[in-house]
């Protein structure tokens, strides 16, 4: 008879290397109390890592430059989060511009809007995800880039707005077609509405 390590082990060796899971996962396979003993027992024989408190990887391993265990990126984490939640999340501020190549800063805090549930994850090292609740209009947006340009630019502030800030907009536009966009620009403030339109002129 398999081991409740075992049968853990199993599940997430068949979701293959990189997958990001919660003690909820194991629901099926033994008590809430067991189910963290063995994933306390899977994390200290470094069969998987603990990312941060109920949060865990079946890590890759590099092997050809010898780097060994690979972490999942922010995103890979917050997304995984967002699927057990069942909530919709969108990143903002300078992880925004970030993604956007408007920044080359890369935050150690990265926000998210959710309509989920607010929260906080610390994942060491001073980094954490924070979850803010935001009205659903902030996430009713069909075209990922064009949420990413909005969410930035509110960061950025027109105010502040630089040429060169433009340019990089349109640039990343030109290869998007308007039409993809087209149902999104309604959800815009109007002054990055006409930047994005001014696109496409």
């Amino acid at each position: 008879m398999q081991s409740i390590d075992d049968k853990i082990l199993s599940k997430v060796s068949k979701c293959g290397r990189g997958t990001i899971f919660f003690p909820s996962d194991f629901a099926a396979i033994g008590e809430s109390k067991s189910v963290l003993k063995a994933l306390e027992r899977l994390t200290n024989s470094e069969k998987i890592i603990r990312l941060a408190r109920g949060i865990y990887c079946y890590p890759k391993i590099d092997k050809l430059l010898g780097l060994g265990i690979l972490y999942p990126s922010f995103e890979e984490i917050a997304q995984s989060i967002a699927k057990r939640d069942k909530a919709r999340i969108a990143p903002t501020g300078l992880y925004a511009l970030n993604k956007l190549g408007l920044s080359t800063q890369v935050p150690m805090n990265i926000v998210y809007m959710t309509d989920g549930y607010p929260r906080k994850i610390s994942l060491g090292n001073g980094r954490c995800i924070q979850f803010k609740h935001t009205a659903p209009k902030n996430l009713a947006f069909q075209n990922e880039l064009a949420m990413l340009v909005t969410f930035a630019l509110k960061e950025i502030t027109q105010e502040r707005l630089t040429d060169e800030n433009i340019e990089r907009i349109q640039l990343l536009l030109r290869n998007e077609p308007k039409g993809k966009i087209r149902s999104d620009v309604k959800l815009m403030p109007a002054w990055i509405r006409s930047i994005i339109m001014k696109s496409y002129e």
